[in-house]
């Protein structure tokens, strides 16, 4: 089902599914029984625009540290759970707003009950997650290896075990580090549930191939209507998975807010350092609430033109720049001072209406 049609699921206090917002998720990389690293962690990444927060729970401690970190926090913290159902129930006691397991790593039908029934009494959402590297055997030898009708059908009979333990307050992520399958699965299941789906490309890699991948790929599941939540998954700080995020969102039209930083690649005709100053304008700009699209310009001669489309922007010259907005010349300003002008006009944009 596509995202207007999904069934709306509360997560703690937020919702998501039936044309609900689509919130950016992302995972810490501390010890969660780290209490305190854990919370500065997410304090972190909420400050960077994090609205759902997933912790792995590979012990009890973990679990029990899950009682302390939501009173510290302050959006919804989602157990990841692997293997042992116990720590899914200690993770559900300790406040857990949500739980991500895949059932056919929990055990037997008994054991995924137990989880269910502690989901039940606490209304929390279960989170089926299945990952193109956990195919049932015979799911590999139905469809001759890991193809996407084999991660849906995968996914929707976990779904349909859970239904037949009477809880249907499920949200579903299929996730493959091959963006065409991770597509077409997407494509598939949403074709075939009410379910909100939580989307991803699993495994994508370190800053430059997993933002590409997941930009190609999340982007085109995106733009068809599919997914109510998503995480870009990166091998590095978690804050940069929230920014690339939001900027997949802001670029599809599907989130406003924040400002958008556009600039020139370089050419022979540029005389300042463009490369550095644009990188500090996207450093300067980043917590500055407004929503705004800013130009960095490598010259005086184009400059001003192709910026007509930004709200406010800075193009470089010989020793000076000018200060643009909306594509006309405001002043010309020392070299030295371009950065500084520039951020002085935004911490005073809404003064200047």
């Amino acid at each position: 089902m596509y995202r207007d049609k999904t069934k709306v699921i509360r997560i703690g206090n937020r919702k998501i599914g039936g044309g609900n917002p689509i919130l950016i998720q992302s995972m810490t990389n501390t010890k969660t029984e780290d209490v305190q690293a854990t919370v500065a962690q997410i304090l972190r990444l909420e400050a960077a625009g994090c609205e759902i927060i997933r912790c792995t729970v590979p012990t009890l401690e973990a679990a029990r540290a899950f009682s302390e970190i939501k009173k510290q926090i302050h959006i919804p913290l989602v157990a990841d759970i692997h293997f042992d159902y116990k720590l899914a129930v200690a993770a559900i006691e300790n406040g857990a707003d949500k739980i991500r397991i895949n059932p056919g790593n929990i055990g037997s039908r008994d054991k995924v009950a137990e989880v269910i029934r502690a989901a039940k009494e606490r209304d929390i959402p279960i989170r089926v997650g299945v990952n193109s590297g956990s195919l049932e055997k015979e799911l590999l030898e139905k469809y001759g290896g890991v193809t996407a009708r084999g991660i849906v059908e995968s996914a929707l009979k976990k779904v349909r075990l859970i239904e037949d333990l009477g809880y249907d307050n499920l949200v579903i992520s299929i996730k493959s580090s091959d963006v065409l399958m991770c597509i077409h699965a997407h494509e598939l299941l949403a074709e075939q549930t009410v379910y909100p789906l939580h989307i991803g490309i699993t495994e994508a890699g370190t800053v430059m191939s997993g933002n590409i991948k997941s930009g190609v790929g999340l982007g085109i599941i995106l733009y068809e209507g599919i997914g109510d939540t998503i995480r870009v998954s990166l091998t590095t700080d978690p804050v940069e998975e929230v920014r690339s995020a939001r900027l997949i969102l802001r670029t599809l039209g599907l989130r406003k807010g924040g400002i958008e930083v556009v600039s020139c690649p370089t050419c022979g005709r540029t005389r300042i350092d463009l490369i550095g100053l644009a990188a500090k304008v996207e450093e300067m700009t980043a917590d500055i609430p407004l929503d705004l699209k800013v130009a960095v310009m490598g010259c005086a001669v184009n400059g001003p033109g192709e910026a007509r489309e930004a709200d406010i922007g800075i193009a470089g010259g010989v020793g000076e720049g000018l200060l643009i907005k909306k594509g006309e010349i405001i002043r010309k300003v020392p070299e030295a001072e371009l950065l500084e002008t520039l951020r002085q006009e935004l911490l005073h944009w809404e003064e200047q209406k």
